[in-house]
């Protein structure tokens, strides 16, 4: 029986999934999407809701928050490579 934490040969490199030009549109797409989501229910705010959303560092903070999430997601996650 074959030992699953031996290293990785040359043809298991090819065998990794790397994302294509539809995985990105898929994103762009999604993106777009939330982001007139978001829009549309500024509009539907209150006008002092809509002072908070637009008056407020708010953007700044959730895109701030949004990166941060997205980097420790990153850094988290096991390469490749590291098979121990």
């Amino acid at each position: 029986m074959a030992d699953d934490r031996s290293p990785a040969g040359p043809d298991d490199a090819r065998t990794e999934r790397v994302p294509g030009w539809r995985d990105v549109l898929i994103v762009a797409v999604v993106i777009v999407a939330v982001v007139l989501g978001a829009a549309g229910i500024t509009g539907l705010l209150p006008p002092a809701g809509q002072d908070v959303v637009f008056r407020t560092p708010l953007a700044i903070v959730v895109i701030v928050v949004g990166t941060v999430w997205l980097l420790v997601r990153l850094a988290r996650r096991p390469s490749p490579d590291d098979h121990s």
